[in-house]
């Protein structure tokens, strides 16, 4: 070591390789001097480092080991990790986790203890808080309804609660062997009264709830409804003392004739409009044979009679409270009188029927025509077998909650309905097509007529209280 020190501080101080071999030869032999050991510090190529051992004690671990062979201190598990950071990060998303929500570890739980929490807060709406040490049970100590678990004292859904109050006690029955002493199971509480009279304070508040009953119960006496007719022509006779039924002549058709036309058109025009209800018109009907007159029922409680020709004018009002109308073949009105009858009968209908609240019979006799409630117009003869037409059902319209009159052409070659649009439907009555449809009503159009003595004239009313007349 000396000798190499030796050798660089006198290296290039002369040109003759031979002296520089002989001193080599015999440098080691000679004592080292102060310079040199001065030039070896300045010339060391190995500097000093400044060495943390003893600041670290541990080894570095990995933070994706999962098991180690030794036992490691704390801080050698928990240093924290070499590397750049994210100066971005909160300290959330910079703690150390497993998953992408966060560290999830394993944890025994007792399967009972677990069930029970469970079943206890989908119960109660309570259940112990598994944050907090439960060895000293407090109102902190549950999460939920705490107020119910303080008034419940914590009880789980597997522990019973407080015994129910005893039964009350009867007097004893005595001995059976004496009859006249022996109560058996017919005798009474102890604290039973015999008495059930109210005290003085729920006897005024009785009083004062059946006085307020009786008041209400009293109702005034109805007096009986005033039937009136008020005629709204000049005189109800003309000058050869006809009456305003008798039958014109001067119309152009034979009203009294029982001959039906030809051929039937459909109507595509309004002709007229009448008008004199405060409410829906409820049903129309044309004088039996001549037609010549229509009567028409409304919810005003009014029934008015109207002209069909002429001046097309109201003649009558029939005014009377609760009563149906109807009209005799020999064109006079009868008043039927509301008459409540219970009846007892059972009848099972099956999911597939309808109620067919509007018949109406083919002016030939044969066929009887039914509004069905599942928007359907059935056809039954009504000859020798009531049975249904399945080829004749006319559908396309709408009449579900209505009860639509239904009817038919003279010459049996059209069907007419209204609906609950306030439509008026008509039909071929061999196809079962529907041919035409009228926006006849801003509402319910719940009846139409087709004039027996007309080839295209057609009567409508709706709940929008006009009666139409249509060609």
């Amino acid at each position: 070591m000396a000798a190499a020190a030796s050798s660089l501080v006198s290296y290039g101080s002369g040109s003759d390789s031979e002296n520089e071999s002989e001193f080599d030869a015999v440098a080691h032999l000679q004592p080292l001097k102060p310079g040199t050991i001065t030039a070896l510090a300045v010339l060391n190529s190995a500097p000093e480092v400044a060495v943390k051992e003893d600041v670290e004690t541990g080894v570095h671990l990995d933070p994706a080991l999962k098991e180690v062979t030794y036992n490691p201190t704390y801080e050698t598990m928990f240093a924290p990790e070499f590397g750049p950071t994210n100066p971005f990060r909160s300290k959330q998303m910079s703690a150390p986790r497993n998953m992408l929500s966060g560290y999830a570890e394993p944890a025994h739980v007792n399967d009972f203890m677990f069930e029970q929490q469970r079943r206890t807060f989908s119960t109660f709406g309570y259940a112990l808080d598994p944050s907090v040490d439960t060895s000293e049970v407090s109102s902190s100590s549950y999460i939920g309804a705490v107020e119910e678990a303080e008034k419940n004292k914590g009880l789980m859904v597997f522990e019973t609660g407080a015994k129910k109050t005893e039964k009350r006690k009867k007097v004893k029955g005595g001995d059976a062997s004496d009859i006249e002493s022996f109560l058996g199971p017919w005798a009474k509480y102890q604290d039973e009264k015999d008495v059930a009279k109210p005290s003085e304070d729920e006897q005024k508040e009785l009083d004062e709830i059946l006085a307020k009953r009786q008041k209400r119960g009293k109702n005034e006496e109805e007096a009986p409804a005033e039937e009136k007719t008020v005629l709204h022509v000049k005189e109800a006779y003309d000058y050869q003392g006809r009456s305003y039924l008798h039958v014109p002549q001067d119309v152009g058709i034979n009203l009294r004739s029982a001959d039906v036309p030809e051929k039937c058109y459909l109507p595509k025009k309004q002709l007229h409009v009448w008008t004199g209800h405060t409410k829906g018109v409820s049903a129309i009907r044309l004088f039996p044979v001549s037609a010549h007159l229509l009567l028409s029922c409304s919810m005003d409680c009014k029934i008015k009679l109207w002209e069909v020709y002429n001046d097309r004018r109201c003649v009558r009002t029939f005014i009377g409270e609760s009563c149906v109308v109807s009209i005799s073949a020999s064109g006079r009105i009868k008043h039927l009188s509301d008459v409540d009858i219970p009846v007892d009968f059972k009848y099972i209908a099956e999911p597939s029927m309808h109620s067919m609240p509007a018949v109406t019979l083919s002016p030939n006799g044969k066929w009887l025509a039914c509004q069905s409630m599942d928007n359907q117009i059935l056809i039954f003869g009504a000859q020798n077998r009531f049975r249904l037409n399945k080829k004749k059902i006319f559908k396309g319209h709408m009449v579900a909650g209505y009860a639509c009159q239904v009817d038919f052409s003279p010459d049996m070659s059209y069907v007419v309905s209204g609906d609950a649009d306030g439509k008026l439907n008509i039909w071929d009555w061999k196809t079962t097509k529907l041919y035409h449809r009228i926006k006849a009503h801003d509402k319910v159009c719940i009846s139409a007529l087709w004039h027996p003595h007309e080839t295209s004239k057609v009567i409508t009313c709706g709940w929008d209280g006009q009666i139409k007349l249509w060609d």
